[in-house]
């Protein structure tokens, strides 16, 4: 499955539009990782741990959203986007939307 931030494929041409497909997830914070991330913010740098918790929300959502473009037939899903949103005090939503396509090649 191709995924895209472009609204074309180089060497590819949409044939179909498949229409739009979505994944999401919702995800705490933890105690733990609040008590670590208080301690990083009196020294300072990177929060490590809610850099994890969101890379591993950004691929549960792109797994989600390519299996919704796997179950249409897409070859390929075009013009995506991440969005996030906090859904309560210490949850957020990330969301990763896109274009669900058909493609075939294009002749030289």
């Amino acid at each position: 499955m191709i995924i895209v931030n472009t609204p074309d494929v180089h060497g590819k041409r949409v044939t179909r539009t498949l229409g739009l497909v979505r994944g999401n997830t919702i995800r705490a914070r933890a105690i733990g990782r609040d008590i670590t991330a208080a301690f990083r913010n009196i020294i300072g740098g990177e929060v490590s741990e809610y850099t994890k918790l969101f890379a591993e929300s950004r691929e549960q959502a792109l797994d989600r959203m390519m299996e919704e473009a796997k179950e249409l037939g897409a070859d390929a899903v075009v013009n995506i986007r991440f969005a996030t949103s906090m859904v309560m005090a210490g949850a957020a939503e990330l969301m990763v939307y896109g274009t669900a396509v058909k493609l075939e090649d294009v002749e030289s």
